[in-house]
């Protein structure tokens, strides 16, 4: 069982100081790959008009541009709502960067109201994230949100 509370704490403590975008992702997509289990890729995509392009991440190499309304993460950020996909090969139109990957949560970042991009995490196992991943990832977007300036 992951400790939110305390991912929460090291996130503020990472991302705190420091008010850039691109180093704190970079920084919070390495402490996700690090504290979450059972995961094979953490990080972001950051939007760019009506297109999502890759940001920050650990695992293998990804998917450079996503249109909104595209796959889990672009369908997240045009409804700007969390995706939680049980199994990605039954979600339609499911991009498949890595063919691993069987689950997938992703959360919208925003600022000022809008969408400026995804937290995206996939793992290799079926139904990996629950309802206390999505309430406790919220909360580290939400820490992101406050300490990065998002121009």
């Amino acid at each position: 069982m992951m400790d939110y509370s305390l991912l929460k704490e090291q996130m503020d403590a990472l991302t705190g100081t420091q008010s850039r975008p691109i180093p704190n992702l970079a920084n919070a997509s390495a402490l996700i790959w690090q504290m979450l289990g059972d995961i094979n890729w953490a990080g972001f995509y950051l939007m760019e008009r009506d297109t999502l392009y890759l940001g920050p991440f650990q695992g293998k190499p990804a998917c450079i541009r996503i249109p909104l309304g595209q796959g889990v993460c672009g369908n997240a950020a045009q409804k700007d709502q969390i995706l939680r996909v049980y199994d990605v090969h039954e979600f339609e139109g499911h991009i498949a960067c890595d063919s691993a990957s069987r689950s997938e949560i992703v959360l919208p970042v925003h600022s000022d109201g809008s969408v400026i991009a995804v937290l995206d995490i996939d793992s290799p196992l079926t139904g990996r994230f629950s309802q206390e991943d999505e309430d406790g990832l919220r909360e580290i977007v939400k820490v992101l949100e406050r300490n990065c300036i998002w121009k």
